[in-house]
């Protein structure tokens, strides 16, 4: 990843009931959930503040790789895939743990896109220096 790699964490969950549709696997919707927790955590391990008033979702790509079951722990795992001007973009995977309904492996991946709109604003623009710096992996 060079001198400067690029930001990243991971967090580990257990399929929650609510987290399953009526067949007992994950629903859909559960993958932005646990992508959306890593994303804080990733957040507060970096000291950002002020970042989420300010950072819409205006993309989300997801490639559902294989079903989670029940009480199967996961890790989702997140990182800063591209820093530009005005927007972020994290790739993501979650991977299953083995279980005695599956082998484990990789669940679902993919990207979520973010833009700064900082308050009072309907536009996007470029991000404070202290989160920019931060999200690309910059020293200072």
């Amino acid at each position: 990843m060079g001198e400067n790699p690029s930001p990243s964490t991971s967090i580990s969950r257990h399929v929650e009931w609510v987290d399953t549709d009526a067949s007992g696997h994950h629903h859909n919707s559960a993958v932005v959930r646990w992508v959306e927790i890593a994303e804080a955590q990733l957040i507060r391990e970096l000291g950002v503040s002020g970042y989420f008033p300010v950072s819409p979702r205006v993309q989300h790509v997801v490639n559902f790789r294989d079903a989670l079951w029940f009480e199967q722990e996961i890790t989702a795992t997140i990182w800063v895939e591209r820093m530009g001007n005005t927007s972020l973009t994290f790739g993501f995977e979650i991977t299953g743990h083995s279980c005695d309904k599956s082998d484990g492996g990789l669940a679902a991946d993919g990207t979520i896109t973010v833009v700064h709109v900082p308050d009072g604003n309907k536009r996007s623009a470029p991000w404070p220096q202290a989160i920019s710096h931060a999200l690309s992996g910059a020293k200072e």
